[in-house]
């Protein structure tokens, strides 16, 4: 693919070259080589964009990227930089950097099935729960989420859940390349208020559930400030189906103005009769391995009574039904592949299972569960299984919502023999 300013240009009408003289030819087909959000990355032949974040701001490393090299700048405002640097003024340069991706990778959205996954939990679990159902199906597909990108044999670790809208297209675009047409994304808050993942065309969203987090300091200002910014995936996002969790109280509002088709998926399914349920759920054991066996039940027909997922608790198997929901009814799976598949489940850090032969009578699980509600969840499902001791260590991410921490050792206080509390990541 080649590009130059001139092409960035058209994709962005809003921005505006700060220069008294019409742009010379030479610069208009300047080949552009990347865009740059990290000044240090940020050299000859790319766009660095100034973005404006809850912690620093981007138009004070401008000097920084052009000592590097960098000569084309897109800013909000106009920057004290010597005179052979272009700066082009966009109104919000978080905007501008996602539609010039969209153009610079020559649109990878248009031309893939896009799953995005919102809510407080379980997307990490359900978006690679699908991606297990998927592949086993025949259908390769990528994944871009907290516990990195993914697709074919490449891996790489990312900072953020959802990343920067740049790596967003470029990474859509390299699975393209390979012949991956089908991606699950995780869409998290933050992601839709900062324009991540602006320009973004769905085949389907899917929304998990909704708790208090990511609220105060550097995060959402208030509770309703969070719940809106989830829903905008609903409502802002162009998308061929929607699917809800109707057990949880806030699909009714997440639905509000939806005009695409509906899907749901629920354990309570006497009561709100969703097209996917579960029932009869039993904590179990196969081979040492903690889990839950459940009946599955699609428009009130049996799938059967014989149904086991490695991951314990009524939330893994809301997660299961999740999947299932997507897969089966927008993508093709048959119910028993998926049930064969999910038998043999396994997501890293999300209820990971492990043992050690020096210790064969402890089973350590790994979780990501950062919140009250969340630990909560996994220790009163650990619960079921009777451990003769429960020992939970855990910390809290520093430099981010403080107000979890109390909720954290509510959780783990009285349902635990003894708690150990550590360091997570300090910022």
């Amino acid at each position: 693919m080649k590009h130059t300013l001139h092409d960035l240009l058209l994709a962005v009408p809003e921005m505006t070259p700060l220069v008294k003289r019409e742009l010379r030819d030479e610069v208009r087909n300047q080949p552009i080589l990347a865009l740059r959000y990290d000044s240090r990355l940020a050299t000859g032949g790319t766009v660095f964009f100034c973005l404006v974040g809850k912690v620093s701001d981007g138009h004070s490393f401008a000097p920084a990227a052009y000592r590097n090299g960098c000569r084309i700048f897109v800013v909000e405002r106009e920057l004290n930089l010597p005179k052979d640097a272009l700066q082009i003024l966009a109104p919000d340069t978080r905007t501008a950097l996602a539609d010039c991706s969209a153009a610079f990778y020559d649109h990878p959205q248009r031309h893939m099935r896009l799953i995005g996954l919102t809510g407080t939990k379980g997307k990490t679990t359900t978006a690679l729960l699908i991606r297990s159902l998927l592949e086993a199906g025949g259908i390769p597909t990528g994944y871009i989420g907290t516990n990195g990108v993914d697709y074919r044999s490449y891996h790489h670790q990312t900072v953020n859940s959802t990343p920067e809208s740049a790596e967003i297209y470029r990474y859509l675009r390299s699975m393209l390349d390979v012949g991956i047409s089908t991606c699950v994304l995780e869409i998290s808050s933050q992601a839709l208020w900062m324009e991540r993942t602006r320009g973004l065309i769905f085949d389907t969203v899917l929304f998990t559930n909704l708790s208090r987090d990511h609220i105060g300091g550097v995060e959402h200002p208030d509770w309703e400030h969070y719940r809106d910014c989830k829903r905008r995936l609903f409502t802002d996002y162009p998308t061929e189906a929607v699917v809800f969790n109707r057990d949880d109280a806030h699909s009714s509002y997440m639905a509000e103005g939806v005009t695409a088709p509906e899907l749901d998926f629920g354990l309570n399914g006497a009561e709100s009769k969703p097209l996917w349920y579960a029932e009869n759920l039993r904590a179990t054991r196969r081979d040492g391995q903690l889990g839950v066996e459940f009946s599955v039940f699609r428009s009130g027909a049996s799938l059967g009574t014989d149904w086991f997922l490695p991951l314990p608790g009524r939330f893994n198997v809301q997660n299961a039904l999740a999947a299932l929901t997507v897969v089966c009814e927008r993508f093709g799976v048959s119910p028993s592949l998926a049930r064969d598949t999910l038998a043999r489940a396994t997501v890293q850090g999300r209820f990971e299972t492990v043992t050690s032969p020096a210790l064969p009578h402890v089973s350590f699980i790994i979780d990501y569960a950062h919140n009250g509600v969340s630990l909560a969840s996994i220790l009163d499902a650990l619960k079921v299984y009777e451990p003769r001791r429960l020992i939970c260590l855990f910390g809290s991410v520093g430099g981010r919502t403080t107000e979890r921490r109390r909720d954290l050792a509510e959780a783990a206080g009285p349902r635990c023999d003894l708690c150990i509390l550590t360091s997570d990541n300090p910022a």
